[in-house]
């Protein structure tokens, strides 16, 4: 687990694996606190969230620049992130017990109910992008629903998983409720197939939950997968111009491009196609990239120097099949994984920039003769996490959003976010199961029927 600093390469702290006794010794505290946990009342364990929510606000500015040396987050957006975890955490604490009530259904029974009870220990294989967000839009509904958590967290961010465990250990949760693991990919699959593990969630790439899910399936666990997402946004002719732009590059730009539900390939149609290209490209062209602990900052780096050599060569081979670079696209000489942002036109399928999720500043835009032929074009992915309409007319936003995009969120008028109150996730090649709302916390949990005889 080491931390090498994005922004000038500098190795910054690095932690040994745990061997093999102390993977033993985290799993079984793991599964002792399930134990105690589970049998916790809602308001016993709110009470652990709502201090964990307190110790977020208080540590803020610290945790954001954990993150902004870690992984290259501005700071203001880190601030951002804990915000809303805080919120999460307060969310889930206020209604869990009434998500997780017992419904009575009628039958011939003198009683008869469906409740849900917690699965055990689940094991949560995070990413770095969003180093706080992503486990706390897990544990949040997952430990609040009575299940406990291990987590194994992306190795370029062992600061953040430690503050992790720090805030639950300050929260004066049970010893093991929310605890980390400092393994790599070849140690993942052994700790899936351990008996004490009862559920997986990952949050990662396409490769990753592929043999994540192939795992669990074999276990026979439960298992969530949030994968990747190259999130079209369709413009319509009849919007607001500037106002779609807008909306676009902060969809685009949202975690200096590195986010799964980012807004990737704007599907423009034909009539103001040239008109959106300039306004986009003159508000891409404005945005402010440096120092990601400078306040001002809009852009930091991207997190590692792979990731942005992989997103050079993405960027290189949509040209080489007929894009146009019309801003960015060339690395800086300078140490850290600088990226500027970018703007490809005449982008279309069989492109990388069109087929592929491109994870960082770099934004498509695809031409598309008409409304049929942009919803066509914007579900022409192998991924389905977010999607998005943008219109001066609500009502057929509204039905574009609901009944034509195959994805698992979709907005109109307003960029693709996670919110702890609607269901998060996506189908296709984005994964399956939700997290967050009344859907998401009982996704690790055992729906029970209960029959009582007259």
């Amino acid at each position: 687990m080491k931390a090498i600093n994005p922004a000038t390469g500098v190795t910054l702290h690095e932690y040994p694996d745990h061997d093999s006794r102390e993977i033993e010794r985290r799993l079984q505290a793991a599964s002792s606190a399930f134990d105690d946990w589970s049998r916790r009342s809602f308001a016993e364990r709110a009470t652990v969230f709502v201090r964990v929510a307190a110790l977020l606000r208080e540590r803020r500015p610290v945790l954001a620049e954990l993150m902004a040396l870690e992984m290259g987050k501005p700071v203001t957006q880190g601030q951002g992130e804990v915000d809303k975890c805080a919120l999460a955490c307060e969310y889930f604490a206020e209604h869990a017990a009434a998500f997780l009530s017992d419904e009575p259904v009628r039958t011939q029974a003198a009683k008869s109910f469906v409740a849900y009870r917690p699965l055990g220990v689940v094991l949560a294989i995070m990413p770095w992008n969003f180093p706080l967000w992503q486990v706390f839009r897990f544990c949040a509904p997952a430990l609040m629903a009575g299940n406990v958590a291990v987590v194994k967290h992306a190795p370029n961010v062992p600061g953040c998983a430690l503050a992790l465990s720090s805030l639950f250990h300050d929260a004066e949760a049970p010893s093991g409720l929310l605890d980390v693991l400092f393994v790599d990919e070849t140690r993942t699959g052994s700790i899936i197939d351990d008996a004490r593990i009862a559920a997986v969630t990952l949050t990662g790439s396409t490769r990753a939950g592929r043999a994540v899910a192939s795992r669990a399936g074999q276990a026979l666990k439960r298992c969530v997968l949030e994968l990747g997402g190259s999130d079209a946004y369709v413009v319509l002719a009849d919007a607001d111009v500037e106002k779609a732009a807008a909306i676009a590059v902060r969809a685009r730009l949202v975690n200096g491009g590195q986010s799964c539900i980012a807004g990737k390939r704007f599907i423009v149609v034909e009539t103001i196609r040239a008109d959106f290209e300039r306004a986009f490209v003159a508000k891409m062209s404005a945005v402010v990239v440096g120092d990601p602990r400078d306040p001002t900052t809009e852009i930091g780096p991207l997190a590692r120097l792979d990731l942005r050599d992989a997103l050079v060569r993405q960027v290189e081979a949509s040209v080489a099949r007929g894009a146009k670079l019309v801003l960015g696209g060339v690395a800086p000489e300078r140490p850290g994984a600088w990226f500027p942002p970018t703007v490809l036109t005449d982008v279309r399928p069989n492109m990388p920039a069109f087929d592929e999720e491109l994870f960082g500043p770099v934004a498509a835009l695809v031409s598309a003769r008409d409304e049929a032929d942009a919803i066509r074009l914007a579900n022409a992915s192998r991924y389905g996490l977010g999607g998005a309409v943008l219109t001066s007319d609500p009502v057929r936003g509204e039905r574009i959003a609901r009944d034509e995009l195959d994805a698992g969120a979709c907005f109109v008028n307003a960029e693709v976010r996670s919110d702890p109150r609607l269901p998060f996730g996506g189908v296709k090649e984005s994964g399956y199961g939700r997290e967050l709302g009344a859907f998401g916390i009982k996704e690790f949990t055992n729906v029970k029927a209960v029959w009582v005889a007259k």
